[in-house]
């Protein structure tokens, strides 16, 4: 039958329209499938191709075309015409508007051999309910069969063909690597982390591990390893109202480690008081060369005999006597003690504490005119003379408002300049001791921490400040708005010391914090102060040292002598140059010696550090 009618359709549509060859379609159970080729037309000897959009119809689709056709229809195949009409929407989508394109001929020649297949297929129609069921999953599945091939889709342009292509070759491609699968089984055999502890695990010492070395100082215990006492806090102010100071007036001089009773003791007050004045022989026949100064220093030596604890606290002042046959060294400490130490005798009854003071001793001095007399000044506000052959320490100046800092002498011994801490200067007379004293005021100066007095012209002294280093007149001093002669502004923090040369006073030398020394020249006071040399030295020593001083040499007045915090622990010994002339060490100095006293005619030095130990280079066969 399909044969004929292709037959007769070549005949009419060589007139009308082009032809369309129908193949012959096979029933499978309810479904007829009907696929249709392209034809060659030769028209006006033009070659057309018309391409027909291949489909398959079912059972169902078959009852829409008869519906379309004869208006009775039963109830059954309008149900499944719905449920087509449903699906057919959802996949709408995917067909492109060229389907729509199809000439109605080509429609109207399919209908007829669909119309034959669908009279055997309304057979199936009465059939139970279960069967319409089973139908209707038909419909689906032979839609879902009936999508056409992505490369039978000859309208769509070549781009879009390519790209249906490409979509479904990917998406054979992923599905292949069954990548849920792989998913899934990693899934299984990863194990879940655990999570690192908060807190690191800290090895456990071993038994006979050796710990990190401390300092026995600070575990109070001695060298031997004996716990000991508990050392005195710093008092507090009510401590300081429980503990007031020393009483006014003079005090007896009365040893803390030794009986005052004992002979020898007698005897050292004795031979004290008996010591002749220095001699100012050496001095006025000039200064020898630096060869022959730096030949005797390298005669200093420093042994075991010759370091001693003198005091309880840090040492911070320390005195030489100026004896040319016994060598006596005197120490102030930070408690407030005194301490002599004779050298000559090689015993440990040969050194004696005193208690003159109950604060910070800050200055001591042997009396030039008599250095059987020595001078002391505290942070308490006294100035006390120690008289050897009386046997007390006398008060001459006492000022409880405002602490005092330095002293130097004046005129011969008798009047004393002192310098308080907020910048207030004393002018003491010795004669009247506690009840005639001048005050005056210093408007440039916030701090004193030192005053010296010029060693030939004595109305001039010179005072070292915070920052400042100022040159006065004390013929000119007023109560209010005293103003100085000179100011060294050349430093840039605060200054610890600043000291005339010994003997002419041609030079000026101070220590300042910005771990410099300079060396000024003032052999002319005029309105200003040149600057001779800059001199490199470590002057930092913390809070718990004592300020480096640098202090001059009487016997060689060009050079001048300051600690060191260098290893091995030294003194050094510089010119006015800047140049470095020599370097005291040795085993037996082990601390840092941050104040230093030298005697004036003979080869000694003794440097006291911040644990109360004396230290004294010396010649050996003195």
């Amino acid at each position: 039958m399909s044969g004929s009618k292709a037959e007769s359709e070549e005949k009419a549509g060589s007139k009308q329209c082009p032809l369309v060859q129908v193949n012959e379609y096979k029933e499978n159970e309810h479904t007829a499938y009907t696929s249709l080729r392209p034809i060659q037309i030769t028209t006006l000897r033009k070659t057309a191709k018309v391409y027909l959009y291949p489909f398959s119809l079912s059972n169902s689709k078959l009852g829409l075309l008869k519906l379309s056709k004869s208006p009775v229809v039963n109830n059954s195949s309008k149900s499944v015409v719905h449920k087509k009409n449903d699906l057919k929407k959802t996949r709408r989508k995917v067909l492109t508007s060229k389907m729509k394109a199809l000439s109605s001929k080509a429609e109207s020649h399919l209908l007829k051999p669909s119309l034959d297949a669908y009279t055997e297929s309304t057979k199936l129609e009465h059939k139970s309910t279960s069967d319409s069921m089973t139908l209707s999953v038909d419909v689906e599945s032979s839609d879902e069969d009936s999508a056409p091939g992505l490369d039978d889709f000859s309208g769509l342009s070549p781009y879009e063909r390519k790209r249906l292509r490409n979509i479904r070759e990917n998406a054979n491609f992923f599905a292949s690597l069954q990548l849920a699968e792989s998913a899934a089984r990693l899934r299984g055999m990863i194990k879940k982390i655990e999570s690192p502890e908060s807190k690191r695990k800290r090895p456990k010492k071993k038994e006979n591990e050796i710990g990190c070395r401390r300092s026995m100082r600070l575990l109070k215990v001695d060298p031997l390893g004996v716990s000991l006492p508990a050392s005195p806090t710093q008092p507090t102010l009510v401590e300081q109202e429980e503990n007031p100071l020393l009483p006014p007036g003079p005090l007896e001089m009365i040893p803390e480690n030794q009986d005052d009773s004992s002979e020898l003791f007698k005897a050292s007050l004795k031979t004290w008081s008996e010591m002749s004045q220095t001699s100012n022989e050496k001095t006025t026949k000039g200064l020898s060369s630096i060869k022959s100064y730096k030949a005797n220093l390298s005669g200093m030596v420093i042994s075991e005999a010759t370091v001693r604890k003198v005091t309880k606290g840090a040492v911070s002042s320390v005195a030489l006597h100026p004896s040319e046959v016994r060598t006596l060294v005197a120490a102030g400490a930070k408690s407030g003690q005194i301490g002599l130490w004779d050298l000559i005798q090689q015993c440990e009854d040969a050194m004696y504490v005193f208690c003159a003071h109950s604060r910070y001793v800050s200055c001591l001095s042997f009396s030039p005119t008599n250095p059987a007399h020595l001078l002391s000044l505290s942070y308490d506000g006294t100035l006390r003379c120690g008289d050897f052959s009386s046997a007390v320490f006398e008060e001459v100046y006492r000022n409880e408002r405002n602490s005092p800092s330095s002293f130097d002498f004046l005129n011969d011994s008798s009047s004393l300049l002192v310098g308080h801490w907020d910048g207030h200067l004393s002018l003491v007379d010795r004669r009247t001791p506690g009840t005639s004293y001048e005050k005056f005021f210093s408007l440039s100066l916030e701090k004193i921490r030192t005053v010296h007095v010029h060693p030939l012209c004595r109305q001039y002294f010179v005072t070292a400040g915070l920052r400042d280093v100022h040159v006065y007149d004390a013929r000119f001093l007023k109560s209010r708005g005293s103003k100085p002669l000179i100011s060294l502004t050349e430093h840039s923090k605060s200054v610890a010391s600043a000291y005339f040369s010994p003997v002419t006073g041609n030079r000026v030398v101070t220590t300042c914090a910005d771990c410099k020394l300079r060396v000024f020249d003032s052999s002319s006071i005029s309105s200003q102060l040149p600057l001779l040399s800059t001199i490199r030295h470590n002057t930092i020593t913390g809070r718990w040292l004592m300020r480096f001083q640098a202090v001059w040499d009487p016997k060689q007045e060009d050079c001048f002598i300051v600690g060191s915090m260098d290893h091995p622990r030294r003194v050094e010994v510089f010119h006015e140059s800047g140049k470095n002339v020599h370097s005291l060490w040795g085993e037996c100095l082990v601390s840092v010696c941050s104040l230093s006293a030298v005697h004036p005619t003979r080869y000694i030095l003794a440097g006291g550090n911040s644990s109360g130990k004396l230290h004294v280079f010396m010649h050996q066969e003195t």
